[in-house]
């Protein structure tokens, strides 16, 4: 029996999937494209802002750009007052260029090149500080504004990330704050913690509300603390995910590959998206006490989040056409226009395991039993695979036919894309108004 993983039910990208829209999109462009619904981005924007809200905690929203390259989110940020997580000069620039003012700006990374501070303090943008030299780098610089910064902190639990200050060394950056308030403003603290554990998160939220306190003590305003993103998105149904951890086996991929549970993102996720940030909110840090909520008003702290996926689900898939077939014993190698540095999971030992769906050309006569089949890449690569699993298509894919894979906005798209071979790069196409009652209009991001 061939293991599926559809993905949740979509109405609006069904609609748009059988207007016939990406069948003209792929003959217009000439080969494999991205599709991008902003709305699905106001909306979860929107869900996250009622999560504070509801929990009566003062915070602000930050997208994280790396999570997608295109321009239209930033647009959408600049549009509702939200703020941008950048990590680079270029995003930085990118931010500013689509209307995001430089205080909505956060940023990010470790190791920070000096031209990345010198600008981001020109424009007010607050600065996560990662080490004691950065801190060093940030108190010489020469300029019209004080520097905005946060510190981030180690997170202990995770002892092995190269993220953040230790506890000595975040004394020593206090103390460094504290004897230079004309040269840096020191406004908080901020972590980065892998994983999507929400008990962890408001665990270490605690400690920085502490941490907080503490730094007022010295002089400092520590008024706000981020929380980085680690939201998780909820791709497939429960029964599912289940169901695929448990029976899948290297049979069932190409070349009897192997993978474990621990190779995989967590497609399924019962506490998903703006949900998580409202089970961070209602639990006790390091499960005692008050709320992590109540905790965030009582000491006047803001909360700072830096959503990345989780503002992107549901905002976009990419779409390749089928270049052709070849059978082999027991199942088949559908090749496809593009390569699979288009879907960034599959170059990192890892696969995107939601099902792809099949838009064929023509009605396919009615088939007995699924047709199985890897996808592979449009390169001279044995390992250009987009997918490994033999997926159960409903019937033999053909030239022509086009496969669309759901749900990618959120780092897929272009994370790892290369013009390998000369081949383009998959353009974005921004699809506007896709739920009227008329025909869906599009445009090509930036």
């Amino acid at each position: 029996m061939a293991l599926t993983l559809p993905v949740h039910p979509d109405p609006l990208a069904e609609r748009l999937h059988s207007s016939g829209i990406l069948f003209e999109l792929a003959h217009g462009l000439g080969g494999p494209f991205h599709y991008l619904l902003p709305e699905r981005f106001d909306a979860n924007l929107a869900a996250f802002r009622t999560a504070l809200t509801v929990a009566g905690v003062e915070g602000r929203v930050y997208y994280a750009k790396k999570a997608n390259k295109a321009g239209v989110f930033i647009d959408r940020c600049a549009d509702r007052g939200a703020g941008v997580d950048v990590a680079s000069l270029g995003e930085l620039r990118e931010a500013l260029g689509h209307g995001v003012r430089g205080k909505d700006l956060v940023v990010t990374g470790p190791a920070k090149t000096p031209a990345l501070l010198r600008v981001a303090a020109q424009q007010g943008a607050l600065i996560a500080v990662d080490a004691l030299d950065e801190l060093d780098r940030v108190l010489t610089l020469d300029g019209p504004r004080t520097p905005r910064v946060l510190l981030r902190v180690h997170p202990p639990a995770q002892p092995n990330s190269r993220f953040g200050l230790d506890a000595h060394d975040l004394d020593e950056a206090m103390r460094d704050c504290a004897q230079a308030p004309d040269q840096v403003r020191m406004e908080g603290f901020s972590f980065h913690l892998s994983g999507y554990d929400t008990q962890q998160r408001a665990d270490l939220a605690g400690d920085l509300i502490d941490l907080c306190l503490k730094a007022r003590v010295l002089g400092l305003q520590a008024d706000r603390i981020s929380i980085g993103g680690g939201f998780a998105v909820d791709y497939v149904p429960a029964a599912a995910w289940e169901t695929f951890l448990d029976r899948q086996r290297p049979g069932d991929y190409h070349a009897a590959k192997t993978f474990t549970a621990a190779d995989f993102y967590p497609y399924h996720s019962p506490v998903a998206g703006a949900d998580a940030l409202a089970a961070v909110l209602a639990s006790g840090p390091h499960g005692r006490g008050p709320r992590l909520a109540d905790r965030l008003r009582e000491a006047g702290v803001m909360l700072l989040l830096e959503p990345g996926r989780a503002l992107l689900d549901g905002a976009g898939a990419s779409v390749f056409t089928v270049q052709g077939v070849k059978d082999r014993d027991g199942y088949g190698i559908v090749t496809v226009d593009g390569t699979s540095l288009s879907l960034s999971e599959q170059w990192f030992n890892s696969e995107y395991l939601p099902d792809p769906r099949l838009v064929p050309t023509r009605t396919p006569p009615a088939a007995l039993d699924p047709y199985r089949a890897c996808v592979a890449g449009a390169s001279c690569l044995d390992s250009d695979l987009l997918t490994w699993r033999k997926i159960a298509f409903r019937a033999r894919p053909a030239t022509g036919d086009l496969l669309v894979y759901p749900n990618t906005a959120g780092y897929q798209m272009d994370s790892n894309e290369s013009p390998f071979h000369e081949l383009p790069l998959p353009p974005k196409v921004v699809i506007d108004h896709p739920d009227d009652a008329g025909r869906p209009r599009w445009r090509l991001d930036r």
